[in-house]
Order: C-alpha cells, then sequence, then structure tokens
C-alpha cells in the first residue's frame, strides 16, 4: 500500500523549500532597510523582528488562507475570491503588495504546471492574469496546498514558516549574525506558530489586522533608499 502521509508530507516539503521558485528569496520584508538603520543588528533585535513578522503575518494573511484553504474543500471559488481580496487591503505598503502579487503569481503558474486537475487554480490564474484579482500567496499557498493533500495545519505551518525563512535567510546576507543564530531563531518559532494557529484557526476576517507600523516604515523606506539587495 502506498503510505498517503508519505506523499503529503513530500508535497509540504517541496513546496515548504526556500528553493521552491516563487521568488521569496528576492524580498527580505523590510530587513535589508532594518539592518541599514540599526534597527535590527544582532541575534537579539533579529529575534524580535522575526517575531513581529510572523504575528502580522499570522493575524492578517494566516485567517485569510484558512478561509481560502475551507473555500477550496467545498469548491466555493467566490469565498476564496473574498479571501484574496481580504489578503491584499491588509498590505500597507507597495511592496507588500508587490511580493504578495508576484509570489501570488508564480505560485499558481507552478501549480498549474505540477499539479493535474486543479480547476480552482486554473480559475484563479486565468483571473490574474485577466486583472480580475489580485492574486495573493496566501491565497494561491492554500489553494495547491489543499489539492495536494496537505492538512489545514500544516498549510499554516507552511506559510509562517516561509516568513520566517524569508527574514533569517536575508539576514545572512545583511546582519551579523551567523548560521548557528538563524537556526536557533528558527527552533524556536516551531512553539510560537502552534499557539498562533490556536489563537486564529476561528477567526473571522473582523478580526484581521496587520498593524506593525515599524516593519512597514522599513518597507516605505526600503522603495525610497539605495539598498538593492532585494527587490523594491
Amino acid at each position: 500500500m502506498i503510505s498517503s502521509g508519505i506523499i503529503s508530507t513530500m508535497r509540504l516539503l517541496e513546496m515548504s523549500d526556500s528553493q521552491f521558485p516563487v521568488g521569496n528569496f528576492s524580498f527580505s520584508n523590510g530587513l535589508e532597510t532594518a539592518s541599514y538603520e540599526k534597527k535590527v543588528h544582532d541575534m537579539d533585535s533579529l529575534r524580535q523582528y522575526v517575531q513581529a513578522a510572523s504575528i502580522q503575518s499570522a493575524f492578517s494573511d494566516g485567517i485569510a488562507s484558512l478561509h481560502a484553504y475551507r473555500a477550496a474543500a467545498v469548491g466555493d471559488y467566490e469565498a476564496i475570491r473574498r479571501a484574496d481580496e481580504e489578503v491584499i487591503l491588509c498590505k500597507m505598503n507597495d511592496e507588500a503588495r508587490q511580493m504578495m502579487t508576484r509570489m501570488g503569481k508564480k505560485m499558481a503558474e507552478l501549480t498549474v504546471h505540477i499539479m493535474d486537475g486543479c480547476r480552482l487554480m486554473d480559475r484563479f490564474l486565468e483571473d490574474i492574469k485577466a486583472g480580475n484579482i489580485a492574486g495573493t500567496y496566501p491565497v494561491a499557498q492554500a489553494i495547491a496546498m489543499h489539492h495536494a493533500g496537505i492538512s489545514e495545519e500544516d498549510m499554516f505551518t507552511s506559510q509562517q514558516f516561509g516568513v520566517v525563512n524569508m527574514i533569517l535567510g536575508a539576514a545572512l546576507r545583511c546582519v551579523r549574525v551567523s548560521h548557528y543564530d538563524t537556526q536557533k531563531i528558527a527552533y524556536d518559532m516551531a512553539p510560537v506558530i502552534a499557539s498562533d494557529y490556536e489563537k486564529v484557526k476561528d477567526m473571522t476576517y473582523d478580526d484581521m489586522r496587520a498593524f506593525v507600523p515599524g516593519m512597514d516604515i522599513m518597507a516605505s523606506l526600503h522603495e525610497k533608499g539605495n539598498m538593492r539587495m532585494f527587490m523594491n
């Protein structure tokens, strides 16, 4: 007998890997400017930045992606479109919107290419190309991971891991930290992410919030700054 657990775990690992070509390595989530401005300069300040980004993601993208996942489970495309709209409305700066839509489109294109019969993603990608929807990454993840047989909890975990891993990967290039430091931060985030899932899993769109102004200021400065290691 074929183990469905192995198959879903393999697909989860594939889509959570930093080498999965959706472009998350191109962005730093404002960290490049935070490092330049000396707001993030060592392991402790990096840990605080990662925790803030994780909270911001869980209580905005996380809530919407859970609704999108459940909509995908019943084939409700209009509910998927609603989730996509709620994600983009929570992005307060152009850089965040650009990151969400570029990665979302790439995720949709990859899903259509590597998965058979994902009609919801076919329609989602058509609407992106037609300009009918924003096409955000958390919603594209939800559609793809549901189709791949990945659980709701694992989808949320992968999404949050992606946020953490994006920042920690960027930190190795622009903050004075070691691989040991970044892996320790990632390891310690596991129970935090588990706790956040329990908090947000039953929340509605009215509960969504993305108020971490320091990070939005860093992203705004990055748009106009001279730093070019990461996309702006």
